[in-house]
């Protein structure tokens, strides 16, 4: 039997409870605040209004990831994945839209940023802070639900309607 690795550490669908509340600072750019149907997360999160416009009360998927790689898959007692090229990401994404196709095929919006903090909070509630390019992202919720969010880590967040 084959084993599968995701390159995908978290995803959920969200529904916008709110668009800049604090007021719009940037032209292009909107703060939205929204809360997952299905692992009760909040999520706040910075995003191009040109290029992905969204209104209160709309629903969304997101996702974060390590890679834009498709998952992989290694063959039964082989811990390596089956492909075993060293740069994995090497022409996932390229502008000419030549080389693999990866996650971000399957999205609208994507962007790539670092994991820069993570709050313990309480026990049970934790939130997990990103950076994209300015563009912030906090995650807070159930710490089970980002046990594989690492503080350090590149990450792409991945969005689609």
């Amino acid at each position: 039997m084959a084993a599968t690795a995701s390159n995908v550490v978290f995803d959920d669908i969200f529904t916008v409870n709110a668009i800049d509340k604090e007021g719009k600072k940037f032209d292009r750019v909107s703060r939205l605040y929204a809360h997952s149907k299905n692992y009760d997360m909040d999520m706040t999160l910075d995003y191009n209004t040109e290029l992905f416009p969204l209104v209160n009360g709309q629903s969304f998927a997101m996702a974060l990831a390590t890679s834009l790689a498709r998952d992989t898959v290694a063959p039964a007692g082989n811990a390596e994945p089956a492909d075993d090229s060293e740069d994995k990401d090497a022409d996932v994404w390229r502008p000419d839209g030549k080389g693999r196709r990866g996650l971000e095929e399957d999205y609208d919006y994507v962007m790539y940023g670092k994991v820069y903090k993570f709050d313990g909070g309480t026990a049970e509630i934790v939130t997990a802070y990103a950076s994209f390019g300015g563009l912030l992202l906090s995650l807070t919720g159930s710490f089970r639900h980002l046990t594989s969010v690492v503080l350090g880590d590149p990450v792409y967040i991945l969005i689609r309607k």
